[in-house]
């Protein structure tokens, strides 16, 4: 069991997806996403979400992530951040967002 202090530490985030790419290099099918956290910056994440996401249907999607993990090298990439997401029934994810548009950077509680 964590307390209260525990899940404060974790910083989950709202941004919007503003580029993704392939990413070939990783082990398992994966895009690069590019996310904007508004007043927070822009930070990279790598992602498994291949199986339920084309890329252009990603753009401009807002997601929820974890912003403050230290930097994770997968292959050449850096992914600065966490994107949340559920596994399904076939272990691929689908992603956690909020159902209204909301501040690039609004924080969760």
């Amino acid at each position: 069991m964590i307390n209260w202090q525990d899940f404060e530490k974790i910083d989950i985030r709202t941004g919007t997806i503003i580029e993704v790419t392939d990413f070939p290099k990783a082990r398992k099918p994966a895009y690069q996403l590019t996310i904007d956290f508004g007043p927070l910056g822009i930070k990279r994440s790598s992602a498994q979400i291949t199986h339920h996401y084309a890329k252009e249907s990603l753009l401009n999607k807002q997601i929820v992530a974890i912003i403050n993990f230290p930097p994770k090298q997968i292959a050449t990439f850096y992914s600065e951040c966490l994107v949340l997401g559920v596994y399904d029934e076939n272990n691929d994810v689908i992603l956690l967002q909020p159902d209204k548009a909301v501040s690039n950077g609004n924080k969760i509680g």
